[in-house]
């Protein structure tokens, strides 16, 4: 059993059942693999949690790695619609609010300070990049709690709205 099928099944028992319902023998089972397959990778709740987080930022980091525009910012941007617009916005939801352990949540708080401080030096004007990544963020919670407020073309409207925010 590969570490990343045991990962999708503990993703897909929090999207299905909830938090209550995380646990090592239900994600083996998920997985179809024993208990001690599931421990040879992960060797508590806490840790399976832990590989989750770490997953979801290794995903969005490589999201906004493939945007391939001029400035961090436009990247950032155009990842945080990408995951909003294609329902990853679900695994981060389910995932964190499956931790309830700010330790468990500790390397995305690391990566969201990265996030918010990468290249900021580097931008045209930096004050708009820091409104505009802020204006993900809160695009990030809203969707969270209403995933079907907006339509694609609501979202292809504020998309363009905040790059007009961006220098050129």
């Amino acid at each position: 059993m590969r570490r990343e099928e045991l990962l999708d099944a503990a993703e897909d028992l929090l999207c299905d059942q909830g938090s209550q319902a995380l646990t090592l023998a239900a994600v083996a089972e998920r997985a179809g693999c024993s208990k001690g397959g599931l421990l040879y990778h992960f060797s508590s709740k806490e840790a399976l949690i832990k590989g989750m987080v770490e997953r979801l930022i290794e995903d969005f980091d490589q999201l906004i790695a493939a945007q391939g525009h001029d400035t961090y910012t436009k990247n950032y941007l155009a990842a945080t619609f990408a995951a909003v617009q294609s329902g990853r916005l679900r695994r981060w939801a389910v995932v964190t609010g499956a931790s309830g352990n700010l330790y468990l949540l500790a390397p995305l708080r690391v990566a969201m300070a990265r996030w918010h401080r990468e290249g900021l030096g580097s931008e045209p004007d930096p004050a708009a990049a820091q409104i505009v990544r802020l204006a993900c963020e809160g695009l990030w919670d809203v969707a969270t709690h209403d995933p079907d407020l907006y339509d694609d073309d609501h979202y292809a409207e504020l998309k363009r709205r905040l790059l007009d925010l961006l220098p050129a």
